[in-house]
């Protein structure tokens, strides 16, 4: 009976150290958190109230923040290092680890400092601003037309 535990709970740590050592190495290079549900335009968003228009502006500005400087590699959630070809060793985990961190440190200054300041923007300004973001992000659709 305790060799069978024993075998189990060996199987079992097997297993599980197996499984992290792969999520590990199948990190996304953008977060699956990048999406946004509707593109708008200027009529529909001149009816929001400013409080709809800031969350807005500020959930485009953290989308572009996550995906712009990775688009090289792809422009979409869902690209791994094992996807790109990139050697999962322990110094590249490491490296796109601190770079999602470091990214993640970045969003939330920024959506802090946007938190604070942005309610003191002209409406006008932010909904502008919000069909410029949605437009870079529709032209991500187009990036492999340039490759």
């Amino acid at each position: 009976m305790k060799i069978k535990l024993f075998l189990l709970v060996f199987c079992l740590s097997l297993v599980s150290s197996i499984s992290f050592a792969q999520k590990d190495g199948a990190k996304s290079i953008i977060s699956d958190k990048v999406k946004i549900k509707k593109y708008h335009n200027i009529e529909e968003l001149e009816r929001m109230p400013k409080g709809e228009v800031l969350a807005l502006y500020r959930e485009r500005n953290t989308v572009l923040t996550r995906i712009l400087p990775y688009i090289a590699f792809a422009t979409k959630p869902g690209v791994t290092m094992v996807t790109l070809g990139i050697p999962t060793n322990s110094d590249n985990i490491k490296a796109l680890d601190n770079q999602l961190e470091a990214a993640d440190d970045y969003v939330n200054s920024t959506t802090f400092f946007l938190n604070e300041y942005l309610p003191y923007a002209d409406t006008r300004n932010l909904i502008s601003g919000i069909l410029f973001y949605e437009e870079i992000m529709k032209s991500l659709h187009t990036f492999n037309e340039y490759r």
